[in-house]
């Protein structure tokens, strides 16, 4: 009871970050786009630091859970935090959930609850082989990197779906290696765990998916990454689990096919959750002001500044939403 307890609570701090950190990412520069500076920019704003706080305190919660139970249990309960996201969210765009935005929860719950019943995740199995070990990594990482690589190619919202994939496999694999880190601070002390690599892995895992999360939350709205974010997590983190820290999962024909219903059923609740109108669109989060995020002008001078210019070599972002005239406060026909 208490991994659930700790692992749901994770999840709500976690949604309601994510929620926070992209409202103001939508704002930084795009020039920043994959790079480091993105991160200090964020930093002079009070709502990405709020945001940031709520994550923190869900990735403790989520430390401490996935070293009371496997992370194979674990993973899909942290995956409803797209319904406290979209609690939040709703409450903010004052949308009513309906009849889908009920449906994606319901088949979230129950693709949650489906594959932890089929599956029974116990721990306690043999330990992988060193080499096994690396491959589960490396094949994650090396899907992390083409993931990157292939959005660099493509317009800002799809980018930002690849983007936060890729985040989302490294969140899974930092779980699964938090999980090996907490299970040696209990049996080998603090001493063991510095002299160990997985720490420093965490660390690592931790800031290059922040950098990917933000970066995809900056590129396009909250409903084009956070369910692709949200549904790759927990099957790294499963993937990680089984494959190197010996979780186990029934493999019985019957068990098999419903968990993979049930992954199938937390997927499909993640991406109708995630198109509901509760989640911000294009125009972010406002209230009701008519502005754009980063590129309304404030008011300031009486015109829109209209869509900020891309990274260097590429198109700048185009939205029919942004650039509908009269958005900012004077019109891009406005000439004084």
């Amino acid at each position: 009871m208490a991994v659930f307890l700790l692992a749901l609570s994770a999840a709500c701090f976690l949604g309601l970050g994510f929620v926070l950190q992209q409202h103001a990412a939508q704002r930084a520069p795009r020039a920043d786009l994959l790079h480091w500076r993105l991160l200090l920019d964020l930093l002079r704003m009070p709502e990405w630091l709020l945001g940031t706080g709520f994550m923190v305190i869900g990735l403790i919660l989520s430390a401490l859970a996935l070293n009371q139970g496997e992370v194979s249990l674990v993973e899909p309960l942290l995956a409803t935090n797209l319904i406290f996201a979209m609690a939040l969210a709703r409450v903010l765009t004052r949308q009513t959930l309906g009849r889908s935005g009920w449906a994606g929860v319901v088949l979230l719950a129950l693709g949650v609850t489906v594959f932890i019943v089929a599956g029974r995740p116990t721990g306690g199995g043999p330990p992988a082989s060193e080499l096994r070990h690396w491959l589960v990594i490396g094949t994650v990482v090396g899907l992390t990197l083409l993931l990157v690589s292939f959005a660099r190619r493509l317009p800002l919202f799809e980018e930002a779906t690849l983007l936060a994939l890729a985040a989302g496999l490294l969140y899974g694999l930092q779980d699964a290696l938090t999980r090996t880190t907490t299970q040696r601070l209990d049996h080998q002390g603090l001493d063991a765990v510095l002299r160990s690599w997985q720490p420093y892995a965490v660390v690592a895992a931790g800031v290059v998916g922040l950098l990917l999360v933000q970066s995809a939350f900056e590129a396009a709205p909250l409903r084009m990454s956070l369910p692709a974010l949200t549904a790759a997590q927990p099957i790294s983190g499963i993937v990680c689990a089984v494959g190197f820290l010996g979780d186990r999962l029934r493999v019985t024909p019957g068990a098999l096919a419903w968990e993979v219903i049930g992954l199938i059923a937390v997927v499909i609740g993640v991406v109708v959750i995630g198109r509901h109108p509760a989640l911000p669109g294009t125009t972010g989060i406002s209230g009701g002001t008519g502005g754009t995020g980063a590129g309304d002008s404030g008011g300031a001078g009486g015109t829109d500044s209209g869509p900020p210019p891309g990274p260097t070599g590429r198109p700048p972002r185009t939205s029919t939403e942004e650039d509908t005239p009269g958005t900012g406060t004077g019109g891009p026909t406005d000439t004084g």
